[in-house]
């Protein structure tokens, strides 16, 4: 199994492909720019199975419907954030001057538990890390050493949590208790910016430091 990134939309929100050698792939956070999305997939010959929400603002959602439609494939997300994909206010895209409001169609499946999960072949564990949101998640792919960490956790910082529904407090335990427990050598695959490893943030990353849980 492989994986790469996709930068889409004005912040430039990372959707990653992660993909096998018989070239079906998952989609993560496909966040706008459908087309675009839809090219590269065709360009490498891949093929969707689903798409995987880490949790539902409006930068990882926008391209959800078109891609869902292309490939006829299902959604997933977590319970807490069922209701966000189709409400502006919630999902944020009522809230800034980016665009027209976003509303997307009901996940397909909806995750309650963490937990192994298995879809379509592709095993991986889902931890949920709210926070940043409450139905924030992240997908562990332990064989692979690599985690979609959403808006939780980025090279040298956090999610913002002043958003509908953040909470600091609940992402920093969130971050030490999920996150910062996985092997040092863990490739984190963040929603905007380049990816680190669980060990160098441990080490460098400011916010990880110093705050009281």
């Amino acid at each position: 199994m492989n994986w790469f990134p996709v930068p889409l939309g004005g912040l430039q929100t990372n959707c990653y492909i992660l993909y096998r050698e018989d070239r079906t792939c998952l989609i993560f956070d496909p966040g706008e720019e459908g087309t675009k999305l839809i090219n590269i997939l065709a360009e490498k010959k891949l093929e969707p199975r689903a798409i995987l929400l880490t949790h539902a603002h409006f930068d990882h959602i926008g391209a959800v419907d078109t891609i869902r439609d292309r490939y006829g494939i299902p959604v997933y997300i977590h319970n807490r954030e069922a209701k966000w994909l189709s409400d502006p206010a919630l999902n944020g895209s009522g809230l800034f001057p980016v665009g027209p409001p976003i509303r997307v169609r009901d996940a397909d499946y909806l995750i309650k538990n963490e937990g192994e999960m298995t879809v379509d072949g592709f095993t991986f564990n889902v931890f949920e890390t709210p926070g940043h949101s409450p139905g924030s998640v992240s997908f562990y792919f332990s064989e692979k050493g690599i985690i979609v960490s959403g808006d939780a956790l980025f090279m040298g910082s956090i999610g913002r949590t002043d958003l509908p529904g953040g909470n600091e407090k609940e992402l920093m335990k969130s971050i030490h208790s999920k996150l910062l427990a996985l092997p040092e050598e863990t490739i984190v695959l963040p929603g905007h910016g380049p990816a680190t490893t669980i060990g160098d943030e441990m080490d460098t990353n400011p916010f990880l430091h110093g705050f009281g849980l």
